[in-house]
């Protein structure tokens, strides 16, 4: 290993833990990757840089979300992607599979094995035959039923610093909150009564990244990621890994050094494993997760985008989503953004508190209430609560809450415009599974489980899914069919790269435009999507845009065409209509 990788490894340690620590802990760590390098030499053949192209959409979706009577349910889920999706989706995101003891996943018991009630690594590795794989790593918390913490609870030595211990009466009002529950959680040990750090939960308890410890076993469950197939890296709640007491214990400088830890090591052993940060934070702390372009996320979750257009539809205005859209610089051709609109979570309102007017968000949470869906809140500094994010199944979010009923084929058309938006802006887009099938609210699974995230994760049961698929009055046939146009047409077009230039134009209030030109320049795209049930009628003056003179433009959905005049390019957008134009 060349001087400069043990000089990173050396200056990322010595940030975090000191002067003290930080050379025997890079000894211990390149021992550790040379042993990795070694065993996985098949690893070293590949490089991140050039791991996404127009070509990438990862599908967001758990394990077990497609069902069949007498199937594991990982083998399902595979057999049933590679029939739908084999030719449209390169990518699959499983939420975590690993043993839990609830959240859905989140509270992860042993990070190294599969659920038996899913399957098996084989299984697994099946699925990555036919698609590239991303792997949660959930190292901010871990279960209390894990191995660590009962062992810390049975007052084993070598676990005492695993976890963080808070005196009583420390002031922590200045920790910020995502959840309303309390931060701490009291619990019994060997030694007598705790209290634990517990950010999201009393069964999600927060791992103590002062111990480097924990940090070697978190650089191993990673490397052992990759070892297993994994593309993608996705660091869960990575924005809360480090504590500081007299701060907000979000965002810290160290938790930054420890990501660019993590893709020094990454870059090392496995080049070809892309970070992708999940930091549900105000839109400038989200993107300071790219780092300088080279030296931290390769993708960061897009945040602000799903309720960003959220809003766009409700108000039939793009002017704020445009405006924010233009500010979506990459730092480098190795970074981009994670685009997504719908996720297993719900749409989050911190993203957007600086970017949308209190108004404007009360407006849009009237709104989600009114279509069926809820609001889970965070506490606050001064004891008080706000709301934290809307749970809602985005179709439904859509949905206009003064139709008695929506027609199927407006409800398709309007949800696939939103997604459209996702489709085309630069960065590399993400599905969620009940969005690319059509689904709605699932009420009854709020009931069952009393959370209200419930809402959009229901299982779906495969041979009722595909006969639904396989009905043209059906509202999941008119919107997986109408997706998989979508994604046929940006795989087939190298403006949508995730490197390629991308300029945002303002054509009119309720229609969101942009110009995606390839990294070669060789092609572009003019996008154009109409937020309303209006038609709007528009003249766009080519002669301004960078843009490859032409006298008509072909839609590369439909095949329609469209003339130019004196280099002005004059149209109607029906409602919620989408072209996507090329010379």
């Amino acid at each position: 290993m060349s001087t400069t990788t043990e000089q990173r490894l050396s200056k990322h340690l010595e940030f975090i833990y000191g002067g003290e620590q930080a050379a025997q802990l890079t000894n211990r760590i390149l021992k550790i990757l040379k042993r990795f390098k070694a065993e996985h030499p098949d690893l070293m053949a590949s490089n991140s840089k050039d791991c996404v192209s127009e070509q990438d959409t990862i599908l967001i979706t758990y394990g077990d979300m497609v069902q069949q009577e007498n199937h594991l349910a990982l083998q399902t889920l595979a057999e049933f992607l590679k029939k739908h999706l084999a030719d449209d989706v390169s990518t699959v995101h499983i939420l975590p599979f690993y043993p839990y003891s609830s959240d859905d996943g989140f509270a992860v018991i042993d990070y190294k094995q599969v659920n038996p009630v899913l399957g098996s690594w084989d299984d697994i590795f099946r699925l990555g035959n036919d698609f590239r794989l991303m792997f949660d790593a959930v190292i901010n918390h871990i279960s209390s039923q894990s191995a660590w913490f009962q062992g810390f609870l049975r007052g084993e030595p070598d676990l005492q610093e695993y976890f963080t211990v808070v005196e009583k009466d420390t002031d922590l009002s200045h920790v910020f909150r995502p959840r309303a529950t309390p931060l701490l959680t009291p619990f019994e040990t060997t030694e007598g009564e705790k209290l634990v750090w517990t950010t999201f939960g009393t069964d999600q308890i927060d791992l103590n990244y002062s111990n480097p410890e924990v940090l070697i076993n978190v650089i191993d469950i990673l490397l052992f990621y990759a070892a297993h197939g994994a593309e993608f890296i996705r660091l869960d709640a990575v924005t809360y890994v480090w504590k500081e007491l007299g701060t907000n214990c979000i965002n810290l400088p160290r938790t930054h050094r420890i990501v660019q830890l993590m893709r020094t090591i990454l870059d090392i052993a496995a080049p070809g494993v892309a970070i992708i940060t999940e930091t549900n934070v105000p839109h400038k702390d989200n993107i300071a997760y790219f780092g300088d372009g080279t030296n931290e996320a390769q993708m960061v979750y897009n945040f602000a985008l799903p309720m960003l257009t959220l809003h766009a539809f409700q108000t039939g205005d793009v002017g704020t989503l445009l405006n924010w859209a233009a500010t979506l610089e990459l730092p480098s051709k190795q970074a981009t953004f994670f685009n997504f609109l719908a996720g297993h979570d719900g749409i989050g309102i911190m993203p957007v508190k600086d970017i949308l007017s209190p108004e404007d968000l009360n407006e849009v949470t009237a709104r989600v209430i009114s279509l069926g869906g809820f609001v889970s809140y965070k506490s606050n500094e001064d004891g008080s609560r706000s709301a934290y994010e809307l749970n809602i199944n985005y179709l439904d979010a859509l949905r206009d809450p003064q139709a008695a009923q929506n027609d199927t084929v407006i409800v398709a058309k309007r949800f696939l415009a939103s997604q459209s938006i996702m489709l085309s802006l630069r960065g590399v887009p993400g599905i969620y599974f009940h969005s690319l099938f059509g689904s709605h609210n699932w009420p009854e699974g709020v009931e069952q489980t009393g959370h209200h995230r419930t809402i959009n994760r229901e299982k779906l049961k495969r041979s009722q899914l595909e006969k639904e698929l396989a009905d043209p009055q059906s509202l999941r046939y008119h919107v997986f069919n109408g997706f998989r146009k979508l994604l046929r047409a940006r795989i087939g077009s190298t403006a949508f790269h995730p490197f390629g230039e991308q300029l945002i134009l303002s054509v009119h209030k309720s229609v969101f435009a942009l110009l995606r030109t390839s990294p070669a320049g060789d092609m572009q795209v003019l996008c154009l999507h109409n937020v309303t049930d209006k038609n709007c009628e528009i003249i766009i003056d080519l002669g301004s845009l960078p843009i490859t003179k032409a006298e008509r433009f072909i839609d590369i959905l439909s095949q329609q065409q469209f003339s130019v005049n004196d280099q002005k390019l004059k149209l109607t957008i029906a409602p919620y209509q989408v072209l996507w134009l090329r010379t």
